[in-house]
């Protein structure tokens, strides 16, 4: 394993070392300080795309690499980067709106869908699928449904909410699920789905509009992956989906089928943006969150060589089903947060 050998560089030389390499800087002052208060490093995620690239290829086996180099292409300045991040931070925060009221709701979906069998049923092998309980983990050895209550634990033993340490004080260890779901974070939450029967999977994803449990099961792990990117502030806008989700039978949600077939945009934010408005349209049907996604999207920063077709985007995308203007969709629904 080779060591980093790259020097330690105060602010002013990072400022000097970006001069040199082609960045523009129309106020070096205020550059200095956007170095110091974001930091070199999480910057460079966003002047990356900025950087000139060039091609190798391999003499054996033919293959094509692209490269970025350390200049940048002409006419970049310092700005464009910093509006990509100013553009990325907003988009993140946007996101985690949606995903928090998702959260919220699907809690309350799987507490009442699995409580119903029994008070404690996430603790119960029996009811619960046998993929999850019985099948060992080639690297704990233990069952998905152990390893999954291990983190419930460790969740549990560190939780300072007020619920928690009074069931622990007048009752023991062991909460009812709509009372243990409200600690559960997002990624225990999409496990404990993909462990729960088929009849229950399916029974809840029929509540949110989706046919078939095994598209909402890879839809909730595509959500945790964005969570995840937003929750810990890193580069979201252009991120390649880890976990990409799986597409409905065509016309089993009609909006899905332009997507159907097209990598391009199933491996890009684009469609798990598509999957929120999806969502959203079922738990908070007169929040104005797609009109301000669009809003946003539509601000996305004017520089050369970048466009939201970077994030998945197909041309006329304004047109797309999920874009049109809804309105007063349940008028018996409270609007909280829009």
């Amino acid at each position: 394993m080779s060591t980093c050998n790259k020097p330690y560089l105060s602010f002013q030389q990072q400022l000097e070392l970006l001069k040199a390499r082609g960045l523009g800087m129309t106020d070096d002052a205020a550059a200095l300080l956007y170095l110091e208060q974001i930091g070199y490093y999480r910057l460079s995620a966003y002047w990356y795309s900025f950087r000139e690239t060039s091609l190798t290829q391999d003499p054996v086996t033919q293959k094509i690499t692209v490269h970025r180099e350390n200049e940048f292409c002409p006419g970049t300045r310092f700005e464009h980067a910093l509006d990509l991040y100013i553009f990325d931070k907003r988009l993140r925060l946007l996101v985690l709106d949606a995903i928090e009221r998702i959260e919220v709701a699907l809690r309350v979906a799987i507490a009442y869908q699995v409580g119903a069998h029994d008070p404690f049923a996430y603790t119960k092998p029996e009811l619960l699928h046998g993929a999850f309980t019985k099948k060992l983990q080639a690297r704990t050895g233990k069952t998905g449904h152990q390893e999954w209550l291990d983190r419930y634990n460790q969740v549990l033993g560190r939780s300072k909410e007020d619920f928690v340490q009074h069931y622990k004080q007048k009752y023991d260890l062991l909460l009812p699920i709509w009372v243990s779901v409200e600690i559960w974070e997002f990624g225990m939450l999409s496990t404990f789905y993909k462990g729960m029967t088929i009849a229950d999977k399916s029974a809840i994803a029929m509540k949110y509009g989706i046919p078939d449990w095994r598209v909402m099961e890879s839809w909730l792990r595509s959500m945790n992956f964005v969570r995840n990117v937003a929750a810990h502030h890193s580069r979201l806008w252009n991120k390649n989906l880890v976990d990409q989700p799986k597409m409905p039978a065509r016309g089993d949600i009609p909006s899905f089928d332009p997507l159907i077939g097209k990598p391009d945009i199933t491996a890009r934010l684009y469609v798990v943006i598509c999957i929120l408005m999806h969502f959203m349209d079922k738990v908070s049907p007169n929040s104005s969150w797609r009109k301000r996604m669009r809003s946003m999207i539509d601000g996305f920063p004017a520089v050369a060589h970048l466009s939201v077709a970077d994030m998945g985007f197909p041309p006329g995308w304004k047109n797309h089903p999920f874009w049109q203007s809804r309105t007063s969709v349940c008028n018996s629904c409270p609007d909280y947060g829009k």
